[in-house]
C-alpha cells in the first residue's frame, strides 16, 4: 500500500508541474504563434520507479484540454507510443491530429514478455502507411483551412546499422546509412499514396 501511495503522489505531483508548465508558457506561446510539441514517454511504461505521465490517448487529452489552442501540440513518436500493446497510434494521431506540429516515424516489434526493440520501418506493431496516410490528410485539412503550417515536419527517427554504420562513431540508435533507408521508406510511402489518391501530376502522370 505504501508503494502505491507513494507512486500515486508522484504521478499527481508530475501533473500538477505539468499543469503549472502548460499554464505559464502556453498563452505567450499562443500569443506569438509559436507551436510547442511535447513527446511522449519512452518507454511507456513506469521506469526506475518513476512514473509516466504521456505514453497514452487518455494523457493526450488531458494535456490538449489544459490549453485549448494550436500552440499547445504534440510531437507523434510512433515508437515511443507503438511500443505500448494498448495503443493504436493512427487512430490516436487521427484524434489528434490538428496538434500534431513534428513527428518521429519509427517502428518497433513487441516481444511476447512485453519487451520491445527496434524494428524495421515498414514491418513492426505500428502500421506505417495507414500513419502516413492519416498525416498526409491532416496536411490536406491544413491546405484547406490555410493554415501556414500545414506542412507537417518528420524524421525516420532510429534505424538499424547497415554497411559502413557499424564503422562509424555515431549514437546508438542513429547510424546514417540506416536512418537514410528509413527515410526513403517512408518518401516512397508518401509518393505512393499520393499517387494513388489521384495527385499524379507531380509524377508527370
Amino acid at each position: 500500500m505504501t508503494a502505491w501511495v507513494a507512486m500515486s503522489w508522484t504521478i499527481i505531483s508530475t501533473n500538477c508541474s505539468l499543469k503549472r508548465f502548460v499554464a505559464e508558457v502556453m498563452p505567450t506561446a499562443s500569443e506569438l504563434g509559436i507551436r510547442m510539441c511535447v513527446h511522449p514517454d519512452d518507454p511507456p511504461r513506469p521506469l526506475f520507479g518513476l512514473p509516466r505521465i504521456f505514453s497514452k490517448q487518455e494523457d493526450f487529452e488531458y494535456l490538449t484540454a489544459l490549453h485549448d489552442d494550436l500552440a499547445n501540440g504534440i510531437t507523434l513518436c510512433a515508437g515511443s507510443l507503438g511500443a505500448s500493446p494498448h495503443n493504436n497510434v493512427p487512430e490516436i494521431a487521427e484524434k489528434f491530429a490538428k496538434r500534431i506540429h513534428f513527428a518521429h516515424l519509427r517502428n518497433v516489434q513487441i516481444e511476447e514478455d512485453g519487451s520491445f526493440q527496434e524494428s524495421e520501418h515498414l514491418d513492426g506493431a505500428v502500421r506505417m502507411p495507414l500513419l502516413v496516410w492519416v498525416l498526409l490528410q491532416e496536411e490536406k485539412n491544413r491546405q484547406a483551412d490555410d493554415r501556414a503550417d500545414f506542412n507537417i515536419p518528420f524524421r525516420p527517427d532510429h534505424g538499424h546499422e547497415l554497411l559502413s554504420d557499424a564503422e562509424m562513431e555515431t549514437h546508438p540508435g542513429y547510424p546514417l546509412v540506416g536512418r537514410l533507408r528509413g527515410l526513403a521508406e517512408i518518401r516512397g510511402v508518401i509518393d505512393g499514396l499520393n499517387y494513388a489518391s489521384g495527385e499524379r501530376s507531380q509524377f508527370g502522370a
